[in-house]
């Protein structure tokens, strides 16, 4: 065998992953309002693209390329697996589908700007003819530490005043002092009893309950606020672990009371708040902005992107060629030329990333019609493979389209993972039923028990055979608890403590 140095040809295949074609597989993973970041960054970056007005309230102004938001030709697409296959990732051609048989409508109710007319847009969920105001259901902006601290500063001053606010700093936001007082007051170096003092003093303050130690002594406090504590309340406040559990016996030997008054105390504390910070709390949880409308027709479903929260981009392609026929040396044409490159690829990747969306949304509703005609229960088993053999999509594909997406039908807003769930067999031996359906059926099944005939996993297992679902025991009691609903010993106590109160 010959050891000198030569040359060879050898033919292979490999798989190229262009950066565009990595931008666009990014880009089917990003919500509606992560586009708008991601679009803004590119605005900031790329001189030739410009976000463009509604056409609504006006067109686009001359020398713009006006069919950026011209569907794609057949001849124009092509899949993300055959463009890796055959070795033109590197071209930019839109992704994943052929599209050339399809229509894409932009006269819907997500494309308004503005008020929305009727049913269906963007206001749907509000339940009127106006769009749903969030700010009337916004939380108070004062929080609970400048309430604390507003009344403090009215009831204390000099070093009492900054124990107070040393401590207040460490009430949490259901009301609680998390802070060990001893630590505190070694670390300010004050007696204990002078903190002890000035807790006492914030124990006194708006809302009540505020500064306690532990769950006793919060509704110690309260109890107090409303004269209700007495010895036998004290007794039962420190002993709640026995009213946990239901030991109501116990408690009334404990407490020295008959029956009648056992009612009367539990009643009473039942009317408490376990947690009086939270009335001031200032976390605002941000409402969910849908990026699909779904909505029944005379035909069927309608199908639309919420294009209120999707940015427009336009080219400009004069500025383009007034740069382009100036004076510039070698690297400013790569650059010209690598920015309009990037700017039709964007746009392009923005419109297939929409007719995706579109094309596995619509084959959502058509495996789960049922479930938008007649409820959860009627929920059927599906899988992301089923959607990707169905549409010829890959399995991947369909799983970062419906990754942070949400979907605002007549039955409210849900994210598209939701559609997808294991199934159950059929008691028929036909056919399977979704999990989300079984939960539906377990929880109104327990919802409907009787305080004397609680439905124990056993009994549940039978009436949902009955129904038609086989399902094992361990299967029922795992729902049960992924639904927070507690063993059948633990709603028969439950049950009986609010009979007792009522």
């Amino acid at each position: 065998m010959s050891l000198a140095p030569r040359l060879d040809i050898r033919q292979s295949q490999s798989l190229v992953m262009t950066p565009q074609l990595q931008q666009a597989i990014k880009l089917l993973a990003l919500s509606n309002l992560e586009i708008e970041a991601f679009v803004a960054s590119e605005l900031e970056k790329n001189p030739l693209l410009e976000p463009g007005v509604p056409l609504e309230l006006a067109p686009p102004p001359d020398g713009v390329d006006a069919q950026v938001d011209r569907p794609a030709l057949a001849s124009e697409t092509g899949g993300a697996d055959d463009l890796i296959g055959q070795g033109l990732g590197e071209s930019d051609a839109p992704l994943d589908v052929d599209y050339g048989a399809e229509t894409f409508i932009d006269d819907g109710p997500g494309d308004r700007v503005g008020p929305s007319v009727g049913s269906g847009g963007p206001d749907m969920l509000s339940g009127s003819g106006e769009a749903f105001d969030f700010d009337s259901v916004a939380n108070p902006e004062q929080g609970l530490q400048e309430h604390l601290m507003e009344q403090a500063r009215g009831a204390l001053d000099g070093i009492d005043l900054l124990i107070a606010t040393q401590l207040v700093g460490q009430i949490s936001e259901a009301g609680y002092l998390e802070a060990n007082l001893l630590e505190t007051a070694h670390g300010l170096g004050i007696p204990l009893a002078q903190a002890e003092r000035v807790l006492g003093v914030i124990h006194g303050f708006d809302p009540t309950g505020v500064g306690a130690r532990s769950l006793s002594e919060c509704l110690m406090l309260q109890a107090k606020e409303a004269d209700r504590y007495d010895p036998c309340m004290a007794k039962l406040l420190a002993n709640l672990d026995l009213l946990a559990r239901g030991a109501l016996p116990q408690l009334r030997r404990i407490c020295g009371v008959d029956e009648e008054d056992m009612a009367d105390m539990i009643r009473e504390l039942r009317g408490y708040d376990p947690k009086p910070g939270l009335r001031y709390s200032t976390e605002r949880t941000p409402p969910v902005t849908p990026d699909l409308f779904v909505n029944p027709t005379a035909d069927g479903w309608s199908i639309e992107i919420n294009n209120a929260t999707l940015p427009r981009l336009l080219i400009n392609r004069s500025y383009y060629v007034e740069l382009a026929s100036g004076p510039q040396d070698r690297a400013s044409k790569a650059w010209l030329a690598d920015c309009l490159a990037s700017a039709n690829w964007l746009v392009k990747a923005l419109d297939q990333r929409q007719r995706t969306i579109i094309k596995v949304a619509t084959e959502i509703v058509r495996c789960q019609e049922e479930f938008f005609r007649k409820g959860v229960a009627h929920l059927k088993p599906l899988t992301l493979r089923m959607v990707a053999e169905a549409i010829g999509m890959h399995e991947s594909t369909v799983s970062r389209v419906t990754s942070n997406k949400y979907l605002a039908c007549p039955r409210g807003v849900y994210e598209l993972k939701y559609f997808f769930t294991s199934g159950v067999a059929a008691s028929g031996g036909e056919g399977s039923v979704s999990a989300e359906a079984v939960k539906s059926h377990i929880k109104a099944l327990i919802a409907s028990e009787a305080p004397d005939a609680i439905l124990s996993d056993d009994t549940l297992v039978d009436l949902l055979r009955a129904k038609g679902m086989d399902i094992a025991r361990r299967t029922v009691a795992k729902y049960r608890e992924a639904l927070g609903i507690g063993s059948s010993v633990q709603r028969r106590r439950q049950k009986a403590l609010q009979g007792k109160a009522a």
